[in-house]
C-alpha cells in the first residue's frame, strides 16, 4: 500500500497522467471514493497519459465508455447508478480479460459494487477534506504490475 498526498485535481490529475503512461495492457483499476473525490479527474489523467484527445467524461449514465485511440484502449465504467446484482448481469470481465475487446486499461469507478473481481488489480481509495486535501491510498492485489511508474 501507498498513500500519496494530492495537493489539487491536478496533481490527481498528474497521478493518472503517471498510470497512464506507465502501465500495460491489461491492466485494471478499481477506484473508490466519495462523490467530488477525484474518480473521473483521474481517469481524465489516465485518458492524456495513453496519449487520448477525445474528452474523458463520467460515464454515469452510458456505464461504459470506450477509448480506443490512444497507446492502448482505456474502458472507462462508472457502476455508480447500479445495484451490485446489476454489475454481475454486465460481465465486465470481458473487458479486464480481453475476451471480446482487445485488452487495455480499465478503469473502474465506484468498484465497491463489483460482487467479483479480477484477479490483478489496483485500487485507489480516493478522500477529499477541507482541511487536508486529497488523498490517494494505492493497494495492489495479486499480481498486479505497476510497469514504469514513478510516483
Amino acid at each position: 500500500m501507498q498513500v500519496i498526498s494530492l495537493l489539487d485535481a491536478t496533481a490527481t490529475r498528474s497521478l493518472g497522467v503517471n498510470l497512464g503512461r506507465s502501465l500495460s495492457a491489461g491492466s485494471t483499476i478499481l477506484l473508490e471514493g466519495d462523490l467530488g473525490a477525484g474518480k473521473t479527474t483521474l481517469v481524465q489523467g489516465i485518458g492524456e497519459g495513453l496519449g487520448i484527445i477525445d474528452p474523458i467524461v463520467s460515464p454515469t449514465f452510458t456505464l461504459i465508455n470506450e477509448y480506443r485511440e490512444g497507446r492502448i484502449p482505456l474502458y472507462h465504467l462508472d457502476l455508480y447508478r447500479l445495484e451490485p446484482t446489476e454489475v454481475t448481469a454486465l460481465n465486465l470481465e470481458t473487458y479486464w480479460e480481453g475476451i471480446e475487446v482487445p485488452l487495455g486499461i480499465v478503469a473502474i469507478e465506484w468498484a465497491e459494487r463489483l460482487q467479483y473481481k479480477p484477479l490483478n488489480f489496483l485500487s485507489i481509495y480516493l478522500t477529499y477534506s477541507a482541511d487536508n486535501g486529497r488523498q490517494a491510498e494505492l493497494v495492489p492485489a495479486g499480481a498486479f504490475n505497476f510497469g514504469s511508474l514513478k510516483i
